[in-house]
């Protein structure tokens, strides 16, 4: 398998290369040069089978080596290591199925994503990336840098990912007081030698600006060896296919159709579940669901893509309004036209805006819908929700929810269920009465030390910051 740049100026590159690269050298994001396919009968082989052997099955076919990659086997990883780091990664998980779906409302389910070690659905892919790079980085004898943005629950993950591996540090950039207390501490109490937090005195998307400004410093990227834990890293989406298909076949798939809605910012979540569509499994729509944040609804259902102000919610880590994933969308929807989509982006980057055509508005609305749902609404559902079944979610799962009403019950529909409730408690607190607790494994999580420096937003300054960390 090789993979090409959304903006196409960037060779074909080895799934090794792009795991160690993250960003393409011309701004874009790596998609696989085409789309493998999985059968009918290897859906229905899936059923019954363990987590760690679908995500085998669907994550196989994207890692294999083709040409001259620096790894063994043209770039790629074996069948053997594969498999080892799939079934090391979700053993690390508290419920023997990974993600297990629980029944809502007749025909309507949640699956709960959260189950990993810090209780929100970036595990599911976090454990698996800090695992292929300390494979690929041992057998290269090579360090990296990795940096990366998060709105609360991607450093936490990632950190616990690397906080042991020997061939690399890490740099996590979050908005100062942006996040929810135990998504901040999380990260903030790992006090590994190679774990790194920077708290910005900004939003989400300006820690996500400079991430990406690093990136497009060759200079400053090469010195570091500098890599991405964020979605903008293909090796990030790969394993959140996984439970798309795992769900689907749960529900009977490839015989049942089923539908998905999915609560995101940066649409790299939703944008797993289009590649498992790509894929050939038969998803019948993807409900894109947001916060007030929602520049994706407003994009879908206007054709104006245009940034606005960022406004702090009970729901966090869909503070956005600059959905870095979407772009990957574009460059399907562009038919795979890279010049189109950096005319895209320069607009954007310009003029904090640009407009989607009939042709590339229909291929999305084909496969998308999408909903916005406001804090009063939010918290409506976390209450009904609770008052009609006892079943707590968190603020962001509820999103997903109020989104899913909006649809019809034609079709088993599954909501992403992305963080432990206790994750956020003051907005259950509020809603149903009751402060959820967290696990015991992180019951004196208020009561470990704190270590992150506060920055201020200023591309600059944070870059000599990891200069003389890493010195």
């Amino acid at each position: 398998m090789r993979y090409i740049s959304t903006r196409g100026q960037t060779p074909a590159q080895s799934f090794e290369d792009v795991l160690l690269t993250g960003l393409a050298r011309d701004g874009g994001l790596f998609v696989p040069q085409s789309w493998p396919s999985i059968t009918g009968d290897q859906l229905r082989a899936m059923r019954g089978k363990p987590y760690a052997d679908i995500a085998f099955t669907v994550m196989q076919p994207f890692v294999v080596g083709s040409g001259s990659g620096s790894g063994s086997g043209g770039g790629g990883i074996d069948d053997a290591t594969l498999g080892r780091i799939v079934t090391e990664a979700y053993a690390t998980f508290d419920h023997h199925l990974v993600a297990p779906l629980v029944e809502i409302d007749p025909n309507r389910w949640v699956m709960e994503l959260w189950h990993g070690p810090t209780l929100a659905f970036k595990d599911v892919a976090m454990q698996v990336l800090g695992r292929l790079y300390d494979e690929v980085l041992a057998r290269r004898k090579e360090r990296v840098t990795l940096i990366g943005a998060t709105s609360g629950d991607t450093g936490s993950a990632a950190i616990e990912a690397v906080r042991h591996c020997a061939h690399a540090d890490i740099f996590i950039l979050h908005p100062h007081n942006r996040t929810s207390e135990v998504q901040r501490r999380q990260m903030t109490t790992v006090l590994s030698p190679n774990v790194h937090n920077i708290a910005i005195d900004g939003t989400f998307d300006d820690c996500q600006a400079m991430v990406k400004q690093m990136f497009n410093d060759p200079v400053f990227r090469d010195e570091i060896a500098m890599s991405a834990v964020n979605s903008i890293n293909w090796a990030r989406i790969l394993p959140q296919v996984v439970y798309y298909f795992s769900a689907a076949v749960a529900l009977g798939c490839p015989d049942v159709p089923v539908a998905f809605t999915v609560p995101t910012g940066n649409f790299g979540d939703i944008y797993a579940g289009y590649v498992a569509l790509r894929m050939g499994l038969p998803i019948q729509r993807l409900v894109i669901a947001s916060n007030i944040n929602d520049i994706l609804p407003r994009a879908l259902n206007t054709g104006r893509h245009e940034m606005g102000e960022v406004h702090p919610t009970m729901s966090p880590s869909m503070d956005i309004q600059i959905s870095s994933n979407f772009e990957r969308l574009l460059f399907e929807a562009f038919d795979r036209d890279g010049t189109a989509v950096r005319s895209l982006m320069a607009d954007l980057k310009s003029n904090k805006r640009f407009s989607l055509g009939e042709k590339q508005l229909g291929m999305m609305r084909n496969i998308f819908t999408a909903h916005r749902i406001d804090e009063a609404q939010t918290l409506d559902v976390i209450r009904r929700l609770h008052q009609r079944t006892g079943y707590v979610i968190d603020p962001h799962t509820a999103v997903g929810v109020g989104a899913a009403e909006r649809e019809s019950n034609d079709t088993a529909m599954v909501v992403l269920s992305t963080a432990h409730p206790a994750k956020f408690p003051d907005a259950v607190a509020k809603a149903t009465g009751h402060r959820p607790a967290l696990p015991q494994r992180l019951a004196d999580l208020f009561e470990r030390e704190e270590r992150y420096d506060v920055l201020p937003n200023d591309l600059a300054t944070v870059m000599k910051y990891v200069r003389g960390k890493l010195k």
